[in-house]
Order: C-alpha cells, then structure tokens, then sequence
C-alpha cells in the first residue's frame, strides 16, 4: 500500500542523493565523462541525459536483447555511447543529428569510445531521416530525445517500425515540468504520451524529467 508521501507525490531525491547513486551504479569512465562535458567544451547545449538515465537505457536494451536500435537527437553522442555499449557484437545504432558541429564531436566521442564501428551518425532532420531508415528494420529501440514538438511523429514511426516487443525509449516526457501547460508544444507531448499509451505497453518512469518506455505490442 503507498504512504501519504508517495500518494501526494513528495520526492526524496536531492543533488546529493543524485549523485551517489549515479557514482554507484552508473559511473562514468574516462571516455563517459569526455562525452558528457563535450556540450560545455564545444559551445552546444548541456541537455544531455544523466548517468543514471545512460545506465537505464542499457539494461533495457540488455533485457530485450537489442540488435538493431534508433536514436533520434545525438548531441556530443553521450547518450549514443551507452546504447552502442549495450549491443551485441554485430549490433547497429542509427543516430540522426540535425547539427552537423554536433554530429562531428560526437563522431569524435563514439571512436574514443571504440564504438564507432557499430553507430553510423546520419546528419538531418529526424522526420526526414526516418524514412530513409525503414529498410534496415524492424528494429529492437528507438530512443527519441529531440525536438519536443516532434515526439507525436517520432513515436508513430516507432509504432511502424519496432518489432513485436521492441522499446520506445522516450527522454523529457515531463517537458521541463511544463507538460499541463496550455501550448503548441505541451500538447503535443501529451499527445505522444496518448499515443504511446495506445500503441504500446507504457509507463513513464519518474526520472528527474521523465522518461516514457514502451513495449511495441
């Protein structure tokens, strides 16, 4: 049975908090942490996901067994890097950046990391992209984390495109904290959430701004 705190939606979490258990269970070797400080040493936004969130997209991947995975928004490739760690020998990771000075130092991260051989960085637009895509599947995962407004598109394409058991992996799903707010963009994530709900077995887990998992039914 929940408590009142958990009923009311108290929190425990602290920046301390945070940072043992990221230390403990995700932490970061040397490439790892040249990748997450790459956005502040290259003039691109610190946006990327945190240790925690990394470690948590590699063990779902590990449980599905995924080959052959999506991910829509690369930045410096930090993200990418957990995801290319977690496939098997023979395994692919599409990534799509429409930056292309994002694409180039996250190409840089993914050959330090030793991963390269198995991640291929496709520079453009994600709605653009994705059709080019859908001969190399069905695929195992889709990691959406990219322009917020897009995420309905994303995950339709997701919905077409996984295999039966497949992950829809979607990063920001609380929108900043902004997801109720009455706008283009909030809308629209709520959206993905509905239609995620609707196409997959989903649960948005409480990561410090959401992340919605689903399994393609």
């Amino acid at each position: 049975m929940a408590d009142a705190d958990s009923r009311s939606g108290t929190t425990y979490s602290t920046p301390e908090v945070q940072a043992f258990v990221n230390d403990t269970h995700a932490p970061h070797d040397a490439v790892l942490q040249q990748a997450f400080d790459a956005p502040d040493e290259h003039g691109m936004p610190a946006i990327q996901i945190g240790p925690s969130e990394g470690k948590t997209l590699a063990l779902l991947l590990s449980l599905v067994g995924a080959q052959r995975v999506v991910e829509v928004g690369t930045l410096a490739g930090y993200s990418g890097i957990w995801l290319a760690r977690a496939l098997p020998p023979g395994g692919r990771l599409w990534s799509i950046e429409f930056d292309a000075h994002h694409a180039e130092v996250a190409r840089a991260n993914f050959e330090r990391a030793g991963v390269a051989d198995r991640v291929e960085v496709i520079e453009g637009a994600g709605l653009d992209v994705l059709p080019q895509l859908e001969d190399q599947g069905p695929f195992d995962a889709v990691f959406v984390d990219a322009d917020k407004g897009n995420y309905p598109q994303y995950g339709e394409w997701a919905a077409r495109n996984l295999r039966t058991g497949g992950l829809l992996l979607g990063d920001n799903a609380y929108f900043f904290g902004e997801l109720m707010a009455d706008a283009e963009t909030p809308a629209a994530m709520r959206r993905f959430h509905a239609e995620a709900a609707a196409a997959f077995d989903s649960v948005c887990l409480p990561t410090p701004d959401g992340l919605l998992v689903g399994v393609r039914r």
